[in-house]
């Protein structure tokens, strides 16, 4: 793919979308799920799988459990924005990025300086009592002892992040349907489209400049205007200047 004709169409938009997945966050060190070395694939000497321990169900009849794996396979407190969260932040600061839908649940989209960010699956920054609701940062879950307890009601904290069995927020969806379906450029990186509803978003896209970056193949490659298979963040440093 001629790097230079996709530099050239940025450079000419100022109504791009972007969609990105785990492979965005694997730059920055925080694994995947489903390669070779994600974490659907690494040994564990859990009895249960990655799938089963991160699901409601297991959540709620498995709480300390869930957590054990959560805090130590989910959270990655030093992790920092790559070239692909800073050319983004870029191009959004520029005028030129309307939205950043995300699968991750991070936030190293925002910490690169990203504003308007849709996080289809949720955030690890953020946790709420299911109790009484009130608000935990992080560090409460990742400094409490076990599981961690609300401090006014002592209700378990919840991560509100999105686990299997759960759906994901609607109006979450339907915003990411609506920057999708209006967009001139929509540009997706580093995912596999395998996983729905959120791989489904594509179809919303009405343009002729569909650019899809990939390490490997998708389904969705014969859709796409423009595909490469590559790295992400190595991609976006050669069509924004990050100088």
């Amino acid at each position: 793919m001629d790097i230079s004709k996709i530099k050239r169409i940025i450079e000419d938009s100022d109504n791009i979308v972007f969609f990105g997945g785990a492979g965005v966050s694997t730059e920055s060190n925080i694994p995947d799920f489903r390669s070779a070395t994600g974490l659907y694939n690494s040994k564990s000497k859990s009895t249960y799988s990655p799938e089963e321990i991160l699901s409601h169900d297991f959540f709620i009849s498995h709480t300390k459990e869930f957590y054990d794996f959560y805090k130590s396979k989910m959270i990655y407190r030093d992790a920092k924005p790559n070239k692909a969260h800073l050319a983004l932040a870029k191009l959004e600061a520029s005028g030129k990025l309307k939205a950043v839908i995300t699968q991750n649940i991070d936030g190293l989209h925002q910490m690169a300086g990203s504003k308007k960010v849709l996080e289809l699956h949720g955030s690890i920054h953020r946790n709420y009592c299911m109790k009484c609701s009130s608000f935990f940062d992080l560090d409460y879950v990742i400094n409490s002892e076990g599981i961690p307890v609300c401090d006014k009601c002592e209700g378990i904290v919840k991560p509100d992040v999105v686990l299997y069995q759960e759906n994901l927020d609607s109006r979450v969806i339907d915003e990411a349907v609506k920057w999708i379906f209006s967009s001139d450029v929509f540009i997706i990186g580093g995912t596999s489209l395998t996983v729905y509803p959120a791989a489904g978003l594509v179809n919303y896209y009405r343009g002729s400049k569909l650019i899809l970056i990939n390490r490997t193949k998708t389904t969705f490659d014969n859709k796409a205007n423009y595909v490469h298979f590559g790295s992400i963040g190595e991609f976006l440093s050669q069509v924004v200047d990050l100088s």
